[in-house]
């Protein structure tokens, strides 16, 4: 069966036409995944610009290092931007760094692109927008902070549910962070607790050029059709653009998908044409173009043995292209392969795990243990979420026991004395294989709200290189290290005790968390 047939039905509007071979005819190793270029751009790079990071310290390290050093522009989509002191120095970096540039040129070329969502970055007095409205003051020719609001949230439903809960409607959870042609892909918002004791994944993108604009162009995209902050803490639309919550729901949908759409499909045919240009260089020797480029470069570019496809979810506009390729990858997985799958929310869709438990691959899923859930000791209802994950979870387990696929599918929690976990994605071992080829990185959290309410966007990394899929099996072994396997004695333990109520509530209120 062709994977790339089982994706041609997607979205609209309607995605060009699938030229590509089937799979079937694909070359062995990591070239199986070519089909996903059928749906969104290929970048080709080499392994060797491709570096894997394990704590929240080095995260935190790597950002402030990278806005310090850059010259041209500087893009950051996140959840929000907490109100500490660690986010402080990071908004004193990006200060500095405005500064330096204007001071060398008289008018500088340096940009700083932020986009947060707006429920979350404005709950409180002091929240994400007066953090940064001394940047807008100071630099407002060279500063832009967009607030997307979900267009789901209006009328009488915006009114009355109070903050924090109207965040269960839907949110801008994307989170890239980039610095001229270098990109952070992670799961990890801009909070002091990302920066010191929650664990995530994080993966850095080096001298990545095409990349880098994708996701400048897409953070615009999703800019354009977000409220704009201004100096006085009000906000605005962009002139002409419809209003999210106030405007006409359907129009500002069609708008947004468009935009994005946009994006997504002029790299798309950008990457063709390049791979057009490659190949018919080779076939005629390559002289040319291997010229061009290492006159452009000061010197030849190495062969892509590693390729990155951006996956985007965005179900309020009716892009669903992260759901299908990760469906897809799950429905596809052989005999025998191994896939390590993790979530710090553990609340998968049905899709997702009728899959699971339908299909021949191995299952190693890492959630996070009601002690290491970000919600544990929260105040009020929040309280009882790690109960309701608790909840979801055995019930799960209990269908995986029904059906004798103990063996293959197993859960492990990890554990971790004064962390929280929040790492999510998933690494794919072919058959006969002690290394991943692929792994997913990114915001989903392979749950209902990831597939239908927030806006996502993750990678997929596809590499042939030794070394980087070594890379990616010891961040894997590392996360997986922290975690002990879940058996029916684990919901004996007293601190497995879920209430009446909550397992009552939980069936009503799973899709909102």
């Amino acid at each position: 069966r062709s994977s790339w047939l089982l994706l041609a039905p997607l979205l609209t509007p309607p995605v060009p036409v699938i030229t590509a071979p089937p799979c079937s005819l694909c070359p062995e190793g990591a070239h199986r995944f070519q089909w996903i270029r059928n749906l969104v751009p290929e970048f080709g790079i080499s392994s060797s610009h491709v570096k894997v990071l394990s704590s929240p310290a080095e995260f935190y390290e790597l950002l402030k290092t990278q806005i310090k050093t850059a010259k041209q522009r500087v893009v950051m989509a996140s959840l929000y931007l907490g109100t500490g002191l660690l986010e402080q120095e990071l908004v004193d970096c990006l200060e500095e760094t405005l500064e330096k540039s204007l001071q060398a040129k008289g008018s500088s070329n340096l940009r700083v692109s932020i986009l947060l969502d707006y429920t979350r970055g404005s709950r409180g007095r002091k929240n994400s927008r007066t953090m940064l409205i001394p940047l807008l003051q100071r630099f407002p020719e060279q500063v832009r902070v967009s607030l997307f609001h979900t267009p789901n949230l209006r009328g009488l439903l915006r009114l009355l549910i109070p903050e924090r809960f109207n965040e269960t409607i839907g949110l801008q959870h994307i989170k890239v962070y980039l610095f001229d042609d270098n990109v952070i892909l992670s799961g990890a918002n801009l909070s002091d607790l990302y920066f010191t004791n929650r664990q995530d994944r994080y993966v850095l993108l080096q001298d990545s050029p095409e990349i880098a604009d994708f996701f400048t162009e897409l953070v615009d995209a999703i800019g354009d059709v977000s409220l704009q902050l201004q100096r006085d803490d009000t906000v605005q639309m962009m002139e002409g653009m419809v209003h999210p919550y106030q405007g006409d729901k359907m129009a500002y949908c069609e708008i947004a998908n468009r935009r994005v759409m946009e994006v997504i499909n002029s790299a798309r045919t950008r990457q063709e044409l390049l791979h057009a240009k490659t190949f018919h260089s080779s076939q005629e020797g390559g002289s040319l173009l291997s010229q061009q480029g290492s006159q452009a470069s000061g010197g030849l570019k190495p062969e892509p043995d590693t390729w990155i496809y951006p996956l985007i979810q965005m179900k309020p506009f009716g892009i669903q292209i992260d759901e299908m390729v990760t469906e897809t990858l799950l429905t596809e997985a052989e005999r025998d392969a191994r896939i390590y799958l993790t979530t710090g929310y553990f609340n998968l869709t049905q899709a997702y795990m009728d899959l699971i438990l339908g299909t021949r691959a191995e299952y190693r899923i890492l959630l996070a243990s009601p002690e290491v859930n970000g919600f544990f000791g929260a105040k009020g209802v929040a309280g009882a979420i790690p109960a309701a994950y608790v909840y979801i979870e055995h019930q799960f387990y209990s269908e995986v026991c029904y059906l004798h696929q103990q063996e293959r599918v197993q859960l492990q929690e990890y554990s971790r004395a004064g962390w929280t976990f929040h790492a999510k994605g998933l690494w794919l071992y072919l058959a006969g294989s002690d290394l991943p080829c692929l792994t997913l990185i990114g915001s989903p959290n392979f749950g209902y709200r990831s597939v239908h309410r927030d806006l996502e966007a993750q990678v997929a990394i596809v590499t042939e290189n030794k070394a980087l899929q070594q890379q990616l099996h010891q961040e894997q072994e590392q996360l997986y290290l922290c975690s002990g396997v879940v058996s029916s004695s684990t919901f004996e333990q007293p601190n497995r005790y879920v209430k009446l109520w909550v397992k009552l509530v939980t069936p009503l209120i799973k899709n909102f968390f």
